[in-house]
């Protein structure tokens, strides 16, 4: 560690973790909940990617498969290839991840996928999990349905939950289209390589090739949510309606069977990423299935009730919901919620990936769609202008009026996981040393905790991507932001400069000692102590419309409990007093300094250091 970082970490932690550092030990770990009597408001996620963890078991790298890496898809040395991580090697590292406080893994989906997938010059693998042709089992690269269930039983062992990742949107690149993919065809258009959207206004699923083709599957009357019944969709026979997909030489077999039927799925080329592209397209080349279809949606029910059977997994993170109409989602979530709490499973959860920053328009995958929850964009968006750009604490009261919007309100609200980066759009480390490639790393860890701190104590669940703890800096999003926790041979990942070590990527990452560890194990252990960090309500006690100010209590008036917590994103201490409530008694310093006493009036006077935060404990009577 730099002297530099060293210097700094021990007046911060010293002054922030009281006795609260032990957590960084596993031993030393508070208890969980009982993981039947948590709330989903209650859990800290690790969300991990599997490739990338650790690797258990070196048998597997290739998957099974012969040939070289266009054929098995491992090449450790390439960033776009598998890299050898398995469900057993993070089965072996589950001490290290409930050391941090993590109480729940959500897992990039685990299902076989199609090893290799992209033209020539263009190919790389499917090492994330997002390309799948057997939804059935995991992947061979990663492990077999028995260590999956180790790995569940092992973390319920514990006390930790498990969320899987799955998808309906979509399967791997299969399917072809003859006038895009098929010189051979006399529909060929030669689109360079690209298959172009086409609207349903231009090619009705009655009409074949086009506005002048013959028609076809006659007497189906389209798709608005009315029509989404067996009887209608028995009449969609013909796939042909857009473009004419087929399979090519060598393409494999999906698993279900009923995958494998060209007219369960939309045909229409590659979305553009608005208007009704978005969920008729194909996703970057995948083939999009026809979610409006009866059969489909049957489909995907009866296959993910078989993995909360087989498995007793807590939960479903459920990848591109934005791309899939709100009908599907009101019937597929009241009917995996009631299958799971058939099976026991009374806390089973779910949230959406909605890739919107616009908290209004997340609001509405719970109020139309009816998921339980989603991955809250809106505050990681927040959170980014209030540590990397300056923007003031005002952003964030915005944010949190949207709240009441909601069904169930701040209760719901309390169950969004909230994040800071992730696999797709890159680490919050990232995006700092983007915006100030000057920055010295000891700015750079006090930033990125303080952005941990407001992921931790205000609402929300905390959901922590894996390697940020390590001071991983991603160069990126997607495959830049996707490195290995043990030793990597990948060059573009083992050239950056983690922040708050001297170590690289290219050593192995499990660090209890790194600073950022140490920092995050003590805010979890904060937040499992004090029932009131996760449940109590929230208000804002000041939201400041210049600086990066903001300071909120969170209150529990039942128990007579008020905790303010107070943020300073500006590079100035920050002296401020605010509102209390007026019963306050004395006043207990939990992470930085707080007054012993408050003020006859109701206010409390607060002295936040530059980039840093202070929490503070009273209790008050009736």
């Amino acid at each position: 560690m730099s002297s530099q970082i060293s210097k700094l970490t021990t007046g911060l932690l010293a002054a922030t973790c009281l006795t609260a550092c032990a957590a960084g030990q596993p031993e030393n770990a508070p208890t969980p909940i009982e993981i039947s009597d948590r709330s989903a408001a209650d859990e800290i996620i690790y969300f991990v990617m599997p490739d990338r963890f650790e690797n258990g078991d070196t048998s597997n790298d290739q998957g099974g498969l012969d040939g070289d890496r266009l054929q098995h898809g491992y090449d450790p040395t390439a960033r776009g290839f598998y890299h050898g991580g398995d469900l057993a090697g993070l089965t072996q590292q589950l001490d290290y991840i409930q050391g941090l406080g993590a109480t729940a893994i959500w897992l990039t989906p685990i299902f076989q996928n199609q090893a290799v997938q992209g033209g020539p010059g263009q190919e790389s693998s499917a090492y994330h999990g997002y390309w799948i042709t057997d939804f059935t089992r995991p992947d061979a690269h990663l492990g077999s349905r028995d260590e999956f269930r180790t790995f569940v039983q092992a973390a319920h062992a514990r006390g930790m939950r498990v969320y899987m990742d799955i998808i309906t949107n979509h399967t791997a690149d299969v399917f072809a289209y003859r006038e895009c993919h098929d010189p051979d065809s006399p529909l060929y258009i030669d689109p360079q390589g690209q298959c172009p959207y086409r609207r349903i206004g231009d090619y009705p699923w009655t009409t074949q090739g086009g506005p002048d083709g013959a028609p076809i599957n006659e007497g189906f009357v389209g798709d608005d949510p009315v029509n989404q019944t067996a009887a209608n969709y028995a009449r969609l026979t013909d796939p042909n309606w857009a473009y004419t997909p087929y399979l090519p030489d060598g393409a494999p077999v999906r698993t279900p069977d009923w995958l494998n039927d060209a007219t369960l799925y939309h045909n229409r080329g590659e979305s553009f990423w608005f208007g009704e592209s978005e969920l008729y397209g194909d996703f970057s080349g995948l083939d999009d299935l026809n979610t409006e279809h009866p059969r489909v949606l049957d489909g995907m029910i009866d296959i993910y009730k078989d993995w909360i059977t087989e498995f007793r997994v807590d939960g479903f993170r459920i990848d591109t919901a934005k791309h899939v109409q709100p009908e599907f989602w009101v019937r597929f979530s009241d009917e995996i919620m009631d299958h799971a709490r058939s099976e026991g499973i009374e806390h089973f959860h779910m949230f959406g990936e909605v890739y919107e920053f616009d908290a209004g328009q997340l609001a509405r995958y719970i109020s139309e769609a009816g998921l339980p929850a989603y991955l809250d964009f809106a505050f990681q968006g927040t959170a980014r202008g209030f540590v990397v750009d300056g923007e003031p604490g005002d952003t964030f009261q915005d944010l949190f009026r949207i709240d009441a919007v909601l069904e169930g309100g701040f209760a719901t609200a309390s169950t969004l996981p909230t994040f800071l980066g992730n696999h797709d759009m890159g680490r919050m480390a990232g995006f700092l040393r983007e915006t100030h490639p000057d920055m010295s790393d000891a700015e750079m860890f006090a930033r990125l905790r303080l952005a941990n701190a407001l992921m931790f104590f205000s609402r929300g669940t905390p959901t922590i991507y894996y390697g940020d703890e390590q001071g991983f800096v991603s160069d990126g999003g997607d495959q830049l932001a996707r490195e290995d926790m043990f030793a990597s041979t990948t060059d573009e990942y083992n050239d950056n400069n983690l922040v708050g070590t001297d170590a690289s990527t290219a050593d192995r990452n499990f660090d209890r000692e790194h600073p950022l560890y140490q920092a995050i194990a003590s805010m979890a252990e904060l937040r499992q102590t004090h029932r009131t960090l996760r449940r109590g309500e929230q208000i804002v006690r000041h939201a400041d419309n210049e600086d990066s100010l903001l300071v909120m209590s969170r209150v529990d008036y039942e128990t007579g409990e008020e905790y303010v917590i107070a943020y300073n994103g500006e590079t100035a201490a920050q002296t401020i007093r605010v509102e209390v409530d007026g019963r306050a008694g004395v006043w207990e310093s939990l992470a930085g300094v707080c007054p012993m006493a408050g003020n006859a009036s109701g206010t409390l006077a607060l002295d936040i250091p530059a980039l840093d935060y202070v929490v503070c404990r009273t209790g008050f009577a009736d």
